[in-house]
């Protein structure tokens, strides 16, 4: 069976995105609890490519069928998990990347959403949060996709939010989504 064709994310309006994030039903992947049976031997890169023995995955729905079964353990290991299996998959930074978005309103009032290189839209808010961790070569801007699972913003979506949020000129450099203020100058 097909997936569905994704929308496309400058047709809709912010309440839109909110309402197919909440209808999406994902696999109870936390209720899963088989045990391990080794690694999947797949790996997804910085930049959001997933590959299977060092081949990348060119098909995009198995790609969005396998980010459905990702969960992150206790001890910050991935695993791909079904009812009756456990394999291990290799993250080099976060297993999603936010490659577009989406912004209505200004000021406190504002709401933010992303879409995913795997489809999934996600509202920036209170259950979704933006943050900058600081690494070696500088701030690395991240939101929360859900338990323990977040993307990597990418550098234009990032200067995207910057220039927004410099146009705020508020007291602080950050945006608001869903209520909640996110700051975007590093400081904590």
């Amino acid at each position: 069976m097909p997936m569905e064709p994704l929308p496309d994310l400058t047709d809709l309006s912010l309440a839109d995105i909110a309402r197919l994030a909440a209808e999406k039903r994902l696999p109870p992947v936390e209720k899963w609890n088989p045990d391990h049976c080794g690694d999947s031997e797949m790996r997804i890169a910085r930049d959001g490519t997933w590959f299977h023995q060092e081949s990348p995955i060119g098909r995009e729905a198995m790609v969005r069928l396998f980010s459905t079964i990702l969960r992150r353990e206790g001890d910050g290991a991935y695993v791909l998990v079904t009812p009756v299996e456990k394999l291990s998959i290799a993250v080099e930074d976060a297993p999603f990347v936010a490659v577009e978005l989406k912004s209505e309103g200004e000021g406190a009032s504002r709401n933010l959403a992303f879409r995913l290189n795997t489809g999934e839209l996600v509202p920036a808010g209170p259950n979704h949060a933006l943050t900058l961790r600081e690494k070696d070569d500088g701030p690395h801007p991240y939101l929360h996709v859900r338990a323990g699972l977040d993307a990597l913003i990418v550098r234009s979506v990032y200067y995207e939010l910057m220039n927004l949020a410099l146009d705020e000129e508020g007291e602080r450099v950050g945006l608001w989504s869903e209520g909640r203020f996110f700051p975007l100058d590093g400081a904590a």
